[in-house]
């Protein structure tokens, strides 16, 4: 029997005493259940029963986080307590499977009625996993070869409008972006094999523009497909853009599902861009769902090269710490390697480049920006450079408005999007 065990974490929030909570979750997820049954003898327990390897109390609460919680009997007017459990399982449970290493750390706990709280905080996984699953193939390392980019961001920009984008209008806009400077293109989520734009007519017109760019600016720009579909449609939407000399392919990562991404990274020849769509509704309750932290060890397990991870002072609900640890926790260290390249995106522009700087110290980055490049006042090509520029500023401790003063490009960005911004 393998003595390899894999070691979720979580914060909680229970009307019970936390050492209680914790033993149900315990139970629940290995050999328990609400009455002991034949077969459950003590050699089986001891052989796949979870562990509670620690917990620590935090605050009280007067309210319940989540609805239907149940107090002890007689908890008329109840305590909710927080506190963080941590639980070891036994890998020969469910073996080395995403699938069901899911089903294990995150399946049934979400609805115990002793809980009026609970959220997937982190994961640690044992060698086994690395041996089945061998996590990104290209990383930021490969990535920036096939995008010829180093030391630097890599600058890109979203298919805008998202939806609707006649097909005798894509090869115009991917024409001018490639010629603009741009490193990088990606299409939206929403946009993955409409009626009105079939996949297949959509890369040929692209990639045409994309090499005939390439033809004349000497590089070829990075275009990031979205492959998304029933699993049949996935593999022969890769097929298509590797046939067409495609460099990049991308998946909403949710929608597909972790096994599904794992299934394309058995034969994907090209990187895999990953988006997390849905991520909201996993998360923004602060106590349900899961961290970004451990979700992005899921994904880089699954065998993503990229990861959405939104930007600083974004649209969206995410502060900018949660965001900053976002961008760390795809760059730390991960069963010995497994690099991902984080993706910076949501009302980004070039003055986004400061703060993401002194957040994380790192230009290993995807910084995306839509209306950032394509709304500058001088044209995308100026959008490009302005970005650029903001990350030269922010890497050399320069205050982007004193570096603004010699580079005219920065400065229409200060004066447009900084002010729409504040």
């Amino acid at each position: 029997m393998s003595q390899h065990r894999v070691i979720a974490s979580y914060l909680i929030e229970t009307p019970h005493s936390l050492a209680h909570a914790a033993e149900l979750m315990a139970g629940e997820q290995s050999t328990g259940t609400f009455v002991a049954v034949p077969g459950e003898t003590p050699e089986l327990k001891a052989r796949h029963s979870a562990e509670i390897i620690g917990t620590e109390e935090l605050e009280e609460m007067l309210e319940p986080s989540l609805p239907h919680s149940v107090p002890p009997p007689g908890g008329d007017n109840p305590v909710y307590r927080r506190g963080l459990v941590k639980l070891s399982f036994p890998l020969d449970n469910f073996g080395p499977s995403l699938a069901n290493l899911l089903s294990t750390i995150a399946g049934n706990l979400y609805e115990l009625r002793e809980l009026s709280g609970i959220r997937l905080t982190d994961i640690e996984l044992p060698e086994p996993f690395a041996e089945k699953y061998p996590g990104p193939q290209f990383g930021i390392e490969g990535t920036r070869k096939l995008a010829q980019v180093y030391n630097w961001p890599i600058i890109g920009t979203i298919v805008k409008p998202s939806i609707g984008l006649p097909l005798s209008e894509y090869g115009p806009l991917v024409t001018s972006l490639a010629e603009s400077g741009l490193d990088f293109i990606k299409d939206d989520e929403l946009c993955a094999n409409p009626p009105y734009a079939p996949f297949e007519q959509r890369v040929k017109i692209v990639m045409e523009a994309i090499e005939r760019a390439a033809d004349r600016i000497g590089r070829k720009l990075m275009y990031a497909f979205n492959i998304t579909g029933d699993i049949d449609e996935m593999r022969r939407n890769h097929d298509i853009v590797v046939k067409a000399g495609g460099t990049c392919v991308m998946v909403a990562v949710n929608s597909m599902g972790l096994p599904a991404v794992a299934h394309l990274r058995q034969y994907a020849e090209l990187p895999i861009h990953g988006h997390r769509t849905q991520w909201g509704a996993m998360t923004r309750a602060p106590m349900l769902g899961m961290s970004f932290k451990a979700y992005q060890k899921l994904c880089r397990l699954a065998g993503v090269d990229h990861l959405h991870t939104n930007g600083l002072n974004s649209k969206f609900a995410e502060s900018n710490k949660a965001v900053a640890q976002s961008i760390k926790a795809c760059l730390a260290p991960f069963l010995g390697g497994y690099p991902v390249m984080p993706v910076l995106s949501s009302a980004q522009w070039a003055g986004t480049a400061e703060p993401t700087y002194q957040a994380v110290a790192t230009t290993d980055v995807i910084h995306l920006a839509g209306g950032g490049i394509l709304a500058h006042p001088g044209g995308a090509a100026e959008g490009v450079l302005s970005m650029r520029q903001g990350w030269e500023a922010a890497s050399s401790g320069i205050a982007i408005t004193e570096y603004a003063k010699t580079h005219p490009a920065l400065q229409q960005a200060i004066d447009k999007f900084g002010k729409a911004r504040n």
